[in-house]
């Protein structure tokens, strides 16, 4: 698969790790940026991966800044996407199996990077179980259209 990544300035070191992560699962990584720690404005980089997740360039996407939180707002705005703000394993099941989140947030002022790519992996390797969960997503999918 390729994954698409981006972060901002609080999540640049993390997510220069985590891109490691990801090819050590044999994953291909499209790195949106940014390339340093100066600053920089997190929607800029939340639109950039979304957009390339939606728009096919990427299967998944993963997203760093202080909380996770911002960039977690500001991909949920693009049609179609998904993001949901992962801080630990149980969090990266869930919202795959339930939710079939598409985009992964994480806050590397908050969850400590190894804890991340611990659970990115999750993350990854967790399918979607459809079912009762199907009809919810649908829904939220509808909230989209104004429906």
């Amino acid at each position: 698969m390729k994954i698409a990544i981006g972060a901002d300035h609080a999540g640049f070191a993390a997510k220069e790790e985590i891109k490691s992560v990801i090819k050590a699962l044999g994953h291909q990584v499209l790195d949106t940026g940014t390339s340093s720690d100066a600053s920089v404005d997190y929607p800029d980089f939340a639109d950039k991966v979304a957009r390339a997740v939606i728009g096919g360039d990427a299967e998944f996407g993963v997203l760093i800044c202080g909380t996770g939180i911002g960039m977690s707002i500001a991909a949920n705005k693009v049609r179609g996407v998904r993001a949901a703000v992962v801080t630990d394993e149980k969090t990266a099941d869930l919202s795959r199996r339930h939710n079939n989140a598409n985009v992964f947030c994480a806050g590397a002022r908050i969850t400590p990077v190894v804890k991340i790519a611990e659970s990115l992996r999750v993350w990854l390797q967790t399918p979607f179980e459809g079912g009762r969960h199907q009809n919810r997503v649908t829904k939220i999918s509808a909230l989209e259209s104004g429906g």
